[in-house]
């Protein structure tokens, strides 16, 4: 496992991602070839440098790009080779629909028919036969590397479940390090001693990881990890370990003091405005491209109820400040007729038939492109709460209004990970992934939060 973004990404999944790019350009490469056989003269011309390469790029970025949509470098959806298969015949079959369409824009960029379809044959039984060979022998050749816990409580026991769930890390538990803190004694001999013996406890177990999962009331045995550091062995903090795992910031475990001195919350003046920079030429980009789909969702919902086409409600956005956000109506107009705010639930019985759509697909969300260009929100960032739930989540929930320090987002991490909440309880999980992006945010982390809102779009997993 290495990190991206402050996540883990799985090893197997990156391969697998390199692969089929060098695989793909060497399909391509070998279908060109094989084709020149038969018309030398006309492949010759094809194959020239640099057009050729730019051939081979639009083929091989488009089954990259629809391979991503269709999960296959999603590791945890896939469970079967034959699955893998099927879905990699759907990505190389949408790539060859959008790559017409692009060849009827620029016909320069055409690799030839013969070698075109070619090479997606023989891209498809490259990259299948590589991935029938690593599914079979990853996990023999791959070593598991032995970690140690340091601590007993809550926090270390979290740890060491999420670590057994992830099969990807490579990673084996030997076992705990205690620090002489109540509840020692009933894990029995999951814990393999005290920190005093932790230089005996590493060679034991070649112990090659000591991931610190301390609670504020344990004493750290800071000379022992010490000794261990110098000696080569990797330390880790669980807590920013979990929240490289989980993609959130896990607030029951996490004090005041982590958020000062952890790694993270950087935010220069200058990447801000390059922020805002994106955010107003992506916006006005947006609404150009949504106008003609908005004239139609507004239609839509003018003959599917009566009331108003759009819907304004006051958020809270940047520090604080409240704004009037614009969505298209997909509530009845009675909705909250006894003037009690309520959070929106799953199948609620006050979406109206079109609206159950618009928010399935986000198309309700297409005005606030308006928004964006105000300077209200951002396209990526946390999401915008009314000010009635603010108030009520601002007193039960440690950290809320962390979240308020960055424009609110049409789209963000919290989206993206989490369905819509309608409780105090969801609102905490929300705002684990919030702090998370804040913890995170750069340029790179939105461009792949979009990336992966558009798959959500396009399989409809919005609620």
């Amino acid at each position: 496992m290495f990190r991206i973004f402050s996540q883990y990404v799985s090893r197997k999944a990156f391969l697998h991602f390199v692969a089929d790019a060098v695989l793909g350009c060497l399909a391509l490469a070998l279908a060109a070839k094989l084709r020149a056989l038969d018309s030398p003269e006309v492949y010759a011309t094809l194959t020239e440098w640099p057009d050729f390469g730019y051939r081979v790029a639009a083929v091989v970025g488009s089954f990259l790009v629809c391979s991503y949509y269709n999960d296959l470098y999603t590791q945890d959806t896939i469970t079967s080779f034959g699955e893998q298969f099927f879905r990699m015949v759907q990505a190389l079959g949408v790539a060859c629909f959008g790559l017409a369409a692009v060849y009827y824009a620029v016909p320069d960029l055409r690799l030839g028919r013969g070698a075109f379809g070619l090479g997606i044959l023989l891209i498809l039984v490259f990259s299948s036969s590589f991935r029938w060979v690593t599914d079979r022998f990853w996990h023999g050749a791959v070593t598991r590397m032995n970690v140690a816990i340091v601590g007993v409580q809550s926090l270390a026991q979290t740890t060491a479940s999420e670590i057994g769930h992830r099969a990807d890390l490579n990673m084996r538990v030997v076992g705990f390090v205690g620090v002489g803190s109540p509840g020692e004694a009933a894990l029995g001999p999951d814990v393999l001693g005290g920190a005093d013996k932790l230089e005996q406890i590493v060679q034991t177990y070649a112990v090659e990881k000591l991931i610190v999962a301390l609670e504020e009331n344990e004493p750290s045995p800071t000379p022992y990890l010490l000794r261990a550091r110098t000696r080569g062995v990797v330390i880790e903090d669980a807590r920013a370990m979990l929240a490289a795992l989980t993609g959130r910031v896990a607030i029951e475990t996490v004090p005041s003091s982590w958020f000062i001195f952890s790694e993270g919350f950087r935010r220069s003046r200058y990447a801000l405005a390059f922020k805002r920079l994106l955010d107003l030429a992506l916006g006005l980009i947006g609404l150009a491209i949504s106008l003609p789909i908005m004239a139609i969702v507004g239609l839509c919902v003018r003959l599917d109820s009566a009331g108003p086409i759009l819907f304004r409600q006051r958020r809270v956005g940047y520090e604080g400040q409240c704004f009037e956000l614009m969505k298209f109506r997909t509530m009845r107009v009675d909705a909250e007729a006894d003037g009690v705010a309520r959070w929106a639930e799953k199948n609620d019985p006050r979406v109206t038939r079109i609206g159950g759509f618009l928010r399935k697909y986000r198309f309700d969300e297409l005005p606030q492109f308006v928004n964006v260009i105000r300077g209200d929100m951002s396209l990526v960032g946390p999401r915008p709460e009314r000010p009635e739930f603010v108030e009520r989540l601002r007193a039960e929930i440690p950290f809320y209004d962390e979240r308020h320090t960055l424009r609110p987002g049409i789209t963000g991490w919290a989206q993206i990970c989490y369905p819509y909440g309608a409780t105090v309880e969801d609102a905490l999980r929300k705002l684990e992934y919030d702090l998370f992006y804040l913890k995170n945010v750069s340029i790179l982390f939105d461009m792949a939060i979009v990336l992966q809102t558009v798959k959500i779009i396009l399989w409809g997993r919005g609620q």
